[in-house]
């Protein structure tokens, strides 16, 4: 069996807590890796290596710390393959979307090359009688990540990227099903260039969790996760003292216009309700068609393409939609939910409950399930199925349609599928969510602008990645400069003046 690591100051460190969890292969069910859980004083020999080297790091140049940055993006290139695979093997999903996942945080890594630019600060020349002003953006020093499982490269480089480039140490917390990638990034940006110390992986649960959120050399905490805990750690670290960005969960609506292309609403819905088997915070889970006439023409045109989803394990290569789910427990609780849509009265359009798969039956594979009249009192549509589920509730109206999605408690992403341009551009401005997409099923934005939720997806005053990133992980320092005059009247220089 193999027994992974914690990564502190460049190096393998065994856990000695005692305690671990087991990692799966999500696709045959069978445990393949120990993960060793931190103790506080695991997580202090980390915070101690990462007090040690920041200093030096923030006073890096900018420059130099890009060229590490740069280095890194080939090393990515470089490994792309070997890092999916392992993403695979432990996460469940396919190959193609494992590349997916380091790709879109490979491409933060790209946005924070420019750290030159994005913490170059402000000058105000003559503010007063030979008075100038200028502005300084700092580093805070060690700052720390706890990470999902369902993008186990992709959030951590969200957050250790501009970290970095910023002048910080970074002390990363992924999830415990899937640590390896992380562990293989750590390493990667030693390669790169990255002193020592500088960036650490510290395996853990609630325990390594609450050492971070109490421990006062730590300034900021990145979090994604479900809200529950996101309030948690906000609520926790804030009161700490600290800079905490969290998100959350999300049950993303998806408005379907009657004038909208029905194929291609159908084929969205495909790729954004049952890819990656709906373990995304950006899954559309909740289809709203406008009108009975679009909401019987959407189901005809959902059923077959469902019926034909491939459901499979990583190594069956690109013959494969989505693959199983991350682990035994997340498997029973979205079959437990689907039940309670039963019991509460939706219509299981597609039934997914008895799909089994020849040689993987205790793997953890969830087949497509398809709801319709979902009513938004019922569990499927208040809560985040986190499955490859997707529930449809019938909307009679735009004006419907739009207050399901702003009256829902989280505010994640939407989108609106319709030519008409005065309606997209309603729903746009009106909608009361942090990412929207115009025929657009999935509105994660690219690196260079932000990333985050309203409501209860998301907590703090500043998104993800994009520029928000920078001024989140830097204090603002601002000097006003008054140099005495040593020039007399009539041009000549008084030294004198300046003793």
């Amino acid at each position: 069996m193999k027994e992974l690591t914690h990564y502190i100051n460049g190096e393998h460190v065994k856990g000695t807590s005692g305690r671990f969890a087991d990692v799966f292969n999500p696709a045959t069910g069978e445990v393949q890796a120990k993960c060793p859980l931190a103790s506080a004083a695991e997580l202090e020999l980390a915070v101690k290596a990462a007090q040690a080297a920041q200093p030096a790091w923030g006073a890096t140049n900018p420059q130099r710390r890009a060229r590490v940055m740069m280095k890194f993006v080939d090393l990515l290139n470089r490994d792309m393959d070997k890092l999916a695979e392992a993403l695979s093997a432990e996460h469940g999903k396919t190959f193609p979307d494992a590349k997916g996942d380091i790709q879109r945080g490979l491409e933060v890594i790209e946005y924070c090359i420019g750290a030159p630019q994005l913490l170059k600060g402000e000058f105000t020349d003559s503010a007063g009688p030979g008075i100038d002003m200028y502005s300084m953006k700092q580093p805070l020093g060690v700052t720390a990540g706890i990470t999902p499982f369902n993008f186990p490269a992709m959030i951590p480089m969200w957050m250790f990227g501009p970290a970095l480039a910023c002048g910080n140490a970074f002390i990363l917390k992924p999830s415990e099903r899937d640590p390896s990638v992380p562990l293989m990034l750590a390493e990667l940006f030693e390669e790169a260039g990255l002193p020592k110390g500088l960036l650490q992986v510290v395996n853990g649960d609630k325990e390594a969790v609450d050492a971070i959120l109490y421990h006062d050399v730590i300034q900021s905490i990145g979090f994604v996760g479900s809200t529950p805990i996101a309030q948690y750690i906000y609520g926790t670290g804030c009161s700490q003292g600290k800079r905490v960005q969290c998100f959350g969960g999300a049950k993303n609506h998806m408005i379907i216009m009657p004038d909208a292309d029905m194929d291609q609403a159908a084929d969205a819905l495909i790729g954004a309700g049952y890819g990656a088997a709906g373990e995304r915070c950006m899954a559309i889970s909740v289809a709203v068609p406008v009108g009975e006439e679009t909401a019987d023409r959407l189901i005809e045109k959902l059923v077959p393409r469902i019926e034909k989803l491939k459901v499979g394990p990583w190594t069956s290569g690109n013959d494969v939609d989505y693959g199983p789910v991350v682990t035994a427990e997340a498997k029973q609780r979205i079959l437990g939910l689907v039940q309670t849509g039963i019991d509460q009265g939706a219509e299981l359009v597609v039934d997914g409950r008895d799909f089994s798969l020849q040689g993987y039956e205790d793997g953890f594979f969830v087949g497509p399930h398809l709801f319709d009249r979902v009513t938004p009192d019922m569990d499927i549509y208040k809560q985040e199925i986190f499955g490859p589920v997707l529930t449809t509730v019938r909307a009679g109206n735009y004006e419907e349609a739009l207050k399901l999605a702003m009256d829902h408690e989280y505010g994640n992403g939407t989108a609106i599928f319709t030519r008409d341009g005065d309606a997209a551009r309603d729903f746009a401005a009106r909608i009361n969510i942090g990412m929207v997409g115009i025929n657009v099923p999935i509105p994660v934005p690219l690196a260079y602008h932000t990333f985050g939720g309203w409501k209860k997806s998301g907590f703090g005053d500043l998104n993800q990645h994009g520029p928000d990133s920078f001024k989140f992980y830097t204090r603002t320092k601002t000097v006003t400069s008054r140099w005495p005059s040593g020039i007399k009247e009539g041009g000549e220089f008084n030294f004198k003046a300046m003793d």
